[in-house]
């Protein structure tokens, strides 16, 4: 979250509002935060794309399967790419899950899994497609950081008695 004074944007003159502002998520930038400018539209698109691109890539795994076939490379390396994959598709999808709703704990360890995840990518898609039929993915957790930053923010504002700069000095 990114607190911003209630200044002035750049050059469009809009002034944005004081306190902690909402992450945007990919291809829904803010909308999430009302549910406005396209959002369910957005959702229906992201549910669709991710699905196509699932399925897309399911095909291109099969015809590589099959070049294995054609290059009769034998039944244990047939069986050890196909364990491979549901493994990583496992792992990746289980990963993509658990990131919707909650940061990692270790983000090294993530970062040593992205390769993983990019092998098991079906995993992942049909992770964002299923998110996308309920919610934008990540939506839960970033509303409930934002909730919590926006409380944050309030307390800390209606704690304030005024700019200690402007108060007169007593005299003693």
């Amino acid at each position: 979250m990114s607190e911003q004074s209630s200044s002035t944007s750049g050059s469009a003159g809009t002034s944005t509002p004081a306190g902690p502002q909402p992450e945007p998520i990919r291809f829904f930038g803010t909308t999430w935060v009302g549910h406005d400018g396209g959002y369910g539209l957005r959702r229906a698109g992201v549910a669709a794309g991710s699905l196509a691109a699932a399925v897309a890539g399911a095909f291109v795994l099969r015809f590589a399967y099959q070049g294995l076939a054609i290059a009769e490379v034998g039944g244990f390396v047939n069986t050890l790419v196909v364990v491979m994959f549901a493994v990583c598709t496992a792992i990746a999808f289980s990963r993509t899950w658990q990131g919707f709703t909650r940061r990692p704990a270790d983000p090294s360890r993530e970062d040593a899994l992205r390769s993983l995840k990019a092998i098991g990518f079906i995993g992942s898609l049909l992770a964002y497609f299923l998110r996308s039929l309920t919610e934008a993915p990540g939506e839960k957790l970033l509303r409930s950081e934002y909730e919590t930053a926006r409380a944050q923010y309030e307390k800390r504002r209606s704690t304030r008695t005024g700019n200690p700069a402007a108060r007169a000095k007593r005299p003693r």
